[in-house]
């Protein structure tokens, strides 16, 4: 089945390239089913390859997928043109009385922020207050997911003495391959990191309404969820391309940031090497088994 974007949406062009099946509204409206609704909350500055990030995953899908793309009205983005968010987002004023199956949460550059000094932490809260009701599943990414330990936990982050940043290896942990999401993961798998924060995985060991899913030694806690499904919240960014953390290293250096090699992630340590994507099938998986388990498998046909 396919994944429905509009017509116009820049990464449309990309994932067709990648014979990403896709269809536009009439199209979907000769198909007899009800498409699973997902409201993404996109915080990430590059906000086009972020969409290409996200879509390329979601519609790796035997379910039609409808998407709206949702932007925060107390900030306006600083690298993404303002036509291009007024004619592909919504604000949440303008969706808040439906209902959707699935939810996601970017990450956000804003880390060395406390969440309470963000100056749209009050309309965040309010959209993840407003999605207990409203969505069935919603997947927390990277900032996306300490803000959703914070709000919804009482679990702060804490800053790192250096990034995070590179390829790391994780273990699926205390024996939770049994969990849905988790199905089709080796014990043992590699995700990207990129933040300067981490959170303590002691806490998260000792709420009683999460269960900790996987860990990396490096990198800390990478995978949880709320015991319902309501929440599950990545650390890391397992929907990253190939050239994602070589892009933003790059980055950091145009601006005189002090910054080390991505760990684990360029060939031989040598940054004019390609690198290869080694994480990619798990990131898949990730993504599918959200879809299904937790989205798809525990949705209403018909909210009320």
């Amino acid at each position: 089945m396919p994944i429905k974007i509009p017509a116009r949406l820049p990464a449309r062009e990309i994932l067709e390239k990648e014979n990403i099946f896709m269809m536009d509204n009439e199209q979907a409206s000769l198909q007899e089913i009800r498409p699973l609704n997902i409201v993404i909350l996109n915080l990430m500055p590059e906000k086009q390859k972020t969409e290409g990030h996200l879509l390329r995953l979601l519609g790796n899908s035997p379910l039609q997928v409808d998407i709206t793309f949702l932007k925060t009205v107390t900030y306006e983005p600083k690298n993404e043109s303002k036509s291009h968010m007024e004619d592909f987002y919504t604000s949440f004023s303008e969706i808040k009385h439906r209902k959707f199956d699935g939810m996601i949460i970017t990450g956000a550059p804003i880390e060395h922020f406390q969440f309470e000094k963000v100056q749209y932490w009050k309309e965040m809260t309010e959209i993840m207050d407003w999605a207990k009701d409203h969505v069935t599943s919603s997947l927390h990414i990277c900032w996306g997911a300490q803000a959703a330990l914070y709000h919804h936990y009482g679990i702060d982050k804490f800053p790192l003495e250096e990034k995070c940043s590179g390829i790391f290896e994780h273990q699926i942990f205390n024996g939770h391959g049994d969990i849905k999401l988790l199905r089709g993961f080796d014990d043992e798998f590699i995700a990207p990191h990129s933040r300067h924060t981490n959170v303590s995985i002691d806490e998260i060991k000792a709420a009683p309404d999460l269960e900790l899913l996987a860990t990396s030694k490096e990198a800390g806690p990478f995978l949880m969820m709320s015991k319902d499904g309501k929440h599950i919240m990545a650390t890391g960014h397992l929907e990253y391309d190939t050239v994602t953390l070589k892009e933003e290293y790059e980055r950091d250096l145009e601006r005189g940031l002090s910054v080390k090699l991505p760990v684990h992630y360029f060939p031989n340590n040598n940054p004019h090497e390609k690198p290869l994507n080694r994480w990619r099938s798990h990131a898949h998986l990730l993504f599918s088994n959200w879809l299904n388990y937790y989205v798809y498998q525990e949705t209403p046909y018909e909210w009320k």
